[in-house]
């Protein structure tokens, strides 16, 4: 997410941490940069030109320019104007005096509208709020069954039409379904088109009547950039938008379509989708965005990650044998790699850690690493996994040959195992599975 920006802005905003002294003509050449690296991300023109009269005017400041570290207060004036271009402030669900809450999900198809209307639903069902998706997608083949089975994924309710009936119908059915299960939140998906028309906003305008959604939320395509904008322009313009959900973000997106969206359109990203997971939708905070996008990391969003994808038991046995009997075995090992691999991609999350994405080279975040030291444990028998010290010349060759990898990536990885293991013992009394953080050392080199 952010990436292609994240290294241009970051290599420009280098020069000014690097100066002990900045003059005016100084500020304005870096902004400069800062500009054309803003435009070469797709970031809308009349939005790039505003933040940056912005940022000049409190950089060119006297308290700025003789202040003891002038280019560390220009990155923090960057790093706030970036904020408050996003949002400012942490976005938040607008929830029903009288439950069920409306959540209407619009956009065009091929946004991954259906899919984020299953992982809403899974967000709040992991908030302690009990969901109930509808189907009104009653055009495009298989809809109806595709949310049917998102719906049966996430573990809730779910109430859907037959092709071709009557979509507002079928929506005011599940408002009095959810209403008599006493359901929190109804998701409704609802039918998009290849482009923005009159029918289809006609259809949404009548099932906003029928239902008086609390959230009209819009699936945006960050990969589409400013055509993402014009088409939250036509939808916010007929339906009045609550939010926007932007997804695509770890893909090709340049990060133009989430700078310019909101000072466009005048509504909050609320969410950004991150992957194809039923997990990966984040809350769009503006100033944690902002952190990633200069490279600061994501300490919040990492926790987050980490207490939806581990498995408290198995957490709590690997704990015992790390800090308890210290016979922490390859086996272990490899359970500790699958529950971070739950997170996400490894090289994302070692970005979300401050300054790990500045410090460490791309290649040392590769996640085709982890794959390696998980064929070469995979290529071991159980024995030889819980007993690594039984491992000679024969039975590396047997290992380095059934997992694809060279003997000497087979030797690495045992020694690095011995060195961790030599760690944790020391660790003992310490809380929490900290050993975990010497996982990066094990990657092969």
């Amino acid at each position: 997410m952010f990436d292609e920006l994240s290294g241009k802005l970051d290599f420009v905003l280098a020069q000014f941490r690097a100066r002990g002294l900045l003059t005016e003509a100084m500020v304005r050449d870096g902004l400069r940069e800062v500009r054309r690296v803003l435009l070469e991300a797709d970031v809308n023109f009349a939005v790039t030109r505003s933040f940056l009269d912005r940022v000049q005017e409190r950089a060119l400041g006297e308290a700025v320019l003789k202040s003891v570290s002038p280019g560390q207060q220009v990155v923090k004036i960057v790093h706030d104007e970036l904020a408050a271009l996003l949002g400012d402030e942490a976005p938040t669900i607008r929830w029903a005096s009288r439950p069920p809450t409306v959540v209407l999900v619009v956009g065009l198809q091929g946004s991954g509208k259906t899919t984020t209307a299953g992982k809403l639903a899974r967000r709040f069902q992991r908030e302690g709020r009990e969901p109930m998706l509808a189907a009104c997608d009653l055009y495009r083949p298989a809809a109806v069954e595709q949310l049917r089975t998102l719906a049966e994924r996430v573990g809730v309710d779910f109430h859907g039409g037959d092709p071709g009936g009557d979509p507002v119908k079928v929506a005011v059915e599940a408002y009095r379904i959810a209403q008599d299960r006493k359901k929190a939140v109804l998701v409704v998906d609802t039918a998009g088109r290849l482009q923005v028309d009159e029918p289809m906003m006609e259809e949404l305008r009548r099932i906003r009547a029928e239902l008086s959604p609390s959230e009209i939320l819009l699936v945006a395509d960050a990969m589409t950039g400013q055509e993402a904008v014009r088409i939250a322009e036509g939808f916010d313009k007929a339906l009045d938008l609550t939010g926007i959900i932007l997804t695509k973000m770890d893909g090709d997106a340049r990060g133009g379509a989430a700078l310019s969206i909101r000072g466009v359109v005048g509504k909050p990203i609320k969410f950004i989708g991150t992957g194809e997971g039923l997990d990966d939708l984040d809350p769009a905070d503006p100033r944690r965005l902002a952190d990633r996008i200069l490279q600061r990391g994501d300490v919040v969003g990492l926790v987050e990650r980490a207490q939806r994808a581990f498995d408290v038991e198995e957490t709590k046995k690997l704990e015992g044998k790390v800090l308890g009997s210290g016979r922490f075995t390859l086996e272990d090992f490899l359970t500790a790699i699958s529950q971070v691999r739950k997170m996400g991609p490894f090289g994302d999350l070692m970005k979300m850690i401050p300054g790990v994405a500045r410090l460490a080279p791309k290649t040392e975040l590769d996640p085709k690493r982890i794959k390696h030291v998980e064929a070469i444990i995979l290529s071991m028998t159980p024995d030889e996994r819980r007993r690594p010290e039984i491992l000679n010349g024969s039975r590396r060759a047997r290992i380095a040959k059934g997992s694809g990898r060279s003997v000497a990536e087979v030797n690495r990885l045992l020694k690095q195992f011995k060195e961790m293991k030599k760690m944790m013992r020391q660790m003992k009394g310490m809380q929490g599975i900290q050993g975990m953080r010497g996982m990066s050392g094990l990657l092969p080199h």
